[in-house]
């Protein structure tokens, strides 16, 4: 007999898994052995097959199976005295291309935006444009939004004529490219949250390295650390004194932490709310606490007259840095802490410093050692069954041990993140007006944080000093992140802000309302018409037509949202 073993290619250094044993052919009747097995298409495979007797290796192959493919490995002896087989893969069904529906769904939404250039171009025109604006009379909305922000020529131009020109004018006193940033992430994170059309490339990736789905939290945690900078310095420009902004800190981030641990994190679908198995850590949690430290440290440090250019500074190329020292040696400390536990913390049963996931990785020798240091902590104070029960590397490392990506060490780099997202707000702050100082700044950041990532990934998924790993949210992680969001910001600041070219639509209303839409989304996830009863639940084509019209439904009511003058903040 035969024992069929394999291998995925995204595990890195792992054991062989035992798929099937194949007997014997039947020699007097000539019919061969034969098993059937299901396996893997997400990642390329290995196959290994050895003789049962003595273990032997016969023949390894490596293949990447196409989604619903019918194989078959023929194996045939062709010497019996050398013992020497030969292997040979044949497909007896041509596998389906599962990246059509992609395809057609880019094509639709390609069609939907080609209408509403259309549709902008008649805008053009003089009497069509009046009848619109007569009917939407949004100039009461514009009123609202900006006064958040404490526009100075807001009462003005809200009580001026009604004409399309100022109510244009108006609108840009708040930077739309702020919102679309948040809003891009969000939307892409409530896609990859309903499914992402159960594409790999859409789910977190199992351990080292990135996906799509990999991307949009840090972005969020980014942008909103920008926002902290712009309403802080706007609530002590307008007169509010620092304890009294400091209680509105303390308030919102309560109220984030609090709805996460009781209305996101629960799934009441199971039964009542059970403090005995209650996931502590989560994504609302994270933010609350990140808010907490950011916004308390800025309000800490922040210098009057430091964004208006007033204060000396003995480098003029470094004055967006240099007032706010005391906060840079803050954030390297953390950095140090995070440094110190995650690899020279001890670990009962697992080396020193051990950044992988445990299951059957470097090659099976520490089982229960997913996450290291961070898995260590959060079981140890927070206990097993207070945290993430179903990590991301359970399903290729095969790992058993509970693990929390958003646990209580990652949350140190969470607040680097967030505090690279403050220097692009102050970047705004300082620079004002000044659209290319501000992109310059964007795009130098940008290159020095890439720098950063290569050196301590060395440009490698698996083999670097530090590699990227958003379970852990390693500093490489963070690093790597923030060169993108930079870059990002960048280009939406560009074409929204300066140039104009793109209003930010449609990304821009759900970045208005982005708490109500990221609980919306996780509060009403199994509810009608967000998710139905799939015909198949095996194909790509109906799971991706499903998030997909959950994501824009979001889109849609946060539009009308926006459209009553409805937002809500906490």
């Amino acid at each position: 007999g035969l024992r069929l073993a394999a291998l995925s290619g995204a595990c890195h250094q792992c054991l062989y898994q035992f798929l099937a044993f194949v007997p014997p052919s039947n020699g007097s009747l000539r019919e061969p052995g034969t098993a059937a097995v299901m396996v893997d298409t997400q990642h390329p495979l290995t196959l290994l097959l050895n003789s049962s007797l003595g273990d032997r290796e016969l023949c390894k192959i490596q293949y990447h199976f196409g989604e619903f493919g019918n194989y078959s490995l023929v194996v045939k002896t062709l010497s019996s005295s050398t013992k020497t087989v030969s292997c040979d893969l044949v497909i007896n069904e041509g596998p389906i291309n599962s990246y059509l529906p992609i395809l057609f769904a880019f094509l639709v939404y390609m069609g939907i935006l080609a209408i509403l250039i259309v549709g902008h171009l008649f805008m053009k025109i003089d009497p069509v444009r009046n009848w619109v604006y007569k009917k939407l009379n949004p100039r009461e909305t514009d009123r609202l939004i900006n006064s958040e922000l404490g526009s100075p020529n807001t009462t003005d131009s809200a009580s001026s004529g009604p004409t399309p020109r100022l109510w244009s004018t108006a609108s840009r006193q708040r930077l739309r490219s702020l919102d679309t940033f948040r809003g891009l992430s969000l939307i892409i994170m409530v896609f990859v949250n309903y499914g992402g059309g159960k594409y790999w490339f859409f789910k977190h990736e199992s351990w080292n390295g990135l996906t799509v789905a990999d991307l949009v939290f840090p972005w969020f945690v980014f942008i909103m650390g920008t926002s902290i900078s712009l309403s802080l310095n706007s609530m002590l420009r307008w007169g509010s004194s620092k304890r009294k902004v400091l209680g509105k800190i303390l308030w919102r981030s309560f109220l984030l932490i609090m709805l996460g641990i009781i209305v996101v994190n629960p799934n009441y679908c199971l039964g009542p709310l059970s403090w005995d198995n209650l996931r502590i850590p989560g994504v609302l949690q994270r933010l609350g606490f990140t808010y907490l430290v950011v916004a308390v440290l800025e309000l800490l440090f922040t210098r009057a007259g430091a964004e208006t250019g007033t204060l000396e500074t003995p480098c003029l190329a470094l004055q967006d840095i240099l007032p706010y020292w005391p906060q840079w040696i803050f954030i390297l400390m953390l950095e140090v802490i995070w440094l110190c536990l995650t690899f020279l913390l001890p670990v009962p049963g697992c080396p020193r410093g051990y950044l992988g996931p445990g299951g059957i990785g470097d090659f099976g020798n520490y089982p229960n050692c997913t996450g290291g240091a961070a898995g260590y902590i959060d079981r140890l104070l927070l206990g097993e069954k207070h945290i993430y029960q179903h990590p991301s590397s359970s399903v290729i490392y095969q790992t058993t041990m509970p693990y929390d990506p958003e646990g209580i060490l990652g949350t140190i780099n969470t607040i680097f993140m967030a505090f690279l997202g403050l220097q692009a707000g102050k970047i705004i702050l300082f620079y004002k007006d000044q659209h290319k100082q501000i992109m310059s700044r964007f795009f130098i950041w940008s290159i020095v944080m890439g720098i950063i990532s290569a050196i301590l990934t060395k440009c490698s998924k698996e083999e670097g000093f530090i590699p990227i790993n958003k379970n852990l949210w390693s500093i490489s992680y963070v690093t790597t992140m923030s060169c993108f969001a930079f870059i990002l910001l960048l280009l939406i600041y560009y074409l929204v802000d300066v140039k104009r070219l793109w209003s930010g639509a449609p990304f821009f209303y759900p970045g208005m309302n982005s708490i109500l839409v990221y609980i919306g989304h996780e509060v009403f996830e199994n509810y009608f018409p967000f998710k139905w009863k799939m015909q198949d639940s095996q194909s790509h084509a109906e799971h991706l037509t499903q998030n997909l019209t959950a994501a824009t439904l979001w889109v849609i009511i946060s539009y009308l949202l926006y459209r009553r003058r409805i937002f809500w903040k906490i």
